[in-house]
């Protein structure tokens, strides 16, 4: 099994909520400029993340995130977009694909799940937003094709981690969003109109149907809402609560 950890030339991690600066409810690392916190403490928390993995706040690339599918292939010219600023993040983007060294494709989270790829093959790396409005939209499968049609990866030397994200244990949901979900993902209580999700099971599915090896996916069991301690959850704090970061970069070579 090949793990995102095996990669020399990559740096990647996903976030929690400790090691930062802001105050409650957005304590402590909250990475989110859009939330309500104060945005001399999210960029400082945006530069302790950033350093952590030997980049620079200058270095990020973010996208807006508006749960979709569609993707940027990002190159040099694009470093900086919506690190400091929201007002140049990249409009109407859910996933960022670059064989770019320097860069730091980041994207935050609070219930979604974080996807990160990376092909080892043609040094290629990608990260992709997958709430559930994302994974109908085909996020995932869009990610996959822009690294094939850009650098021409072939799915089969694709690594993929699967960030924390809320579980079906904790995703309750109406008919509507139910209907609309892939139904062997959805479960139904017998006794209410109410139903569960299991997000993290449909994304590796559809990693699965691209061609992305089970063997080369490693997936978290953690659930962002029953562990209030480690991570922000917006299904739980609702919109005052902050975001955490998925991160993905190629290291310049020495």
């Amino acid at each position: 099994m090949i793990s995102l950890d095996s990669l020399p030339w990559l740096a990647a991690a996903v976030t929690e909520r400790d090691g930062g600066v802001s105050d409650a409810p957005f304590s402590s690392l909250n990475l989110g400029l859009h939330v309500g916190d104060t945005a001399e403490k999210v960029l400082e928390n945006r530069r302790r993340a950033a350093r952590s993995l030997g980049f620079t706040v200058e270095q990020m690339v973010c996208a807006e995130q508006i749960h979709g599918g569609k993707v940027a292939v990002v190159g040099q010219e694009m470093a900086g977009r919506g690190a400091i600023t929201l007002f140049d993040t990249l409009p109407g983007v859910d996933a960022l694909v670059t064989a770019t060294p320097g860069l730091l494709l980041t994207l935050f989270y609070a219930d979604c799940l974080p996807v990160l790829l990376a092909d080892p093959v043609r040094r290629v790396v990608a990260v992709a937003h997958a709430g559930w409005k994302g994974i109908v939209a085909d996020v995932v499968e869009n990610t996959l094709a822009a690294m094939q049609s850009s650098f021409g990866t072939e799915a089969v030397d694709v690594v993929a981690a699967v960030g924390p994200g809320i579980g079906a244990c904790c995703f309750e949901v109406g008919k509507e969003v139910a209907d609309a979900f892939p139904s062997p993902f959805v479960t139904f209580h017998s006794s209410t109109s109410k139903a569960r999700i299991d997000l993290a099971a449909a994304v590796v599915s559809r990693l699965g149907s691209v061609g992305i090896s089970p063997e080369n996916t490693t997936v978290s069991d953690a659930c962002t809402s029953c562990l209030p301690e480690r991570f922000f959850s917006y299904r739980r704090d609702g919109a005052r609560t902050g975001r955490m970061a998925a991160l993905i970069g190629i290291h310049h070579e020495t």
